[in-house]
């Protein structure tokens, strides 16, 4: 199955020490989204947001690695799955069951959101931009 990821996923030792059979793809964009960050754990969540993007990673899971994921996102708790299309393919990502007010990320889940920038070669602009609130 396709897997979007934009928070810490993206981040590719740390994505292939928890999904194994993870593979990544390329990077792409999901229009409509906008990138922020919340809840007590201060992580990433995308909102609907008219004419914005989200730079992401486009990756090839596994069931079982679909299964961790479930886990690591506290599915069906604080995340939930939310599907789209991407050239005609199902491609599925979470997002947060509550959406709580911004809140600023960690420096440590920062610095991970980072490298895997770096990992997927994202534009930095729209992680600066997320972190304005």
């Amino acid at each position: 199955m396709l897997y979007f990821a934009y928070g810490s996923n993206l981040h590719h030792f740390q994505m292939k020490r928890r999904c194994k059979d993870s593979i990544f793809l390329k990077k792409i964009n999901l229009k409509g989204f906008k990138l922020t960050f919340r809840s007590k754990y201060r992580a990433a969540d995308i909102e609907a947001k008219k004419n914005s993007i989200v730079p992401g990673a486009l990756f090839e899971i596994s069931k079982s690695d679909e299964k961790k994921l479930d886990v690591y996102e506290d599915f069906p708790i604080l995340y939930k799955k939310h599907y789209f299309f991407y050239y005609g393919k199902k491609v599925m990502t979470y997002t947060m069951v509550k959406k709580t007010i911004f809140m600023y990320p960690t420096e440590r889940y920062l610095n991970v959101v980072k490298r895997g920038y770096k990992d997927c070669d994202l534009e930095y602009k729209y992680l600066n931009k997320a972190l304005k609130g």
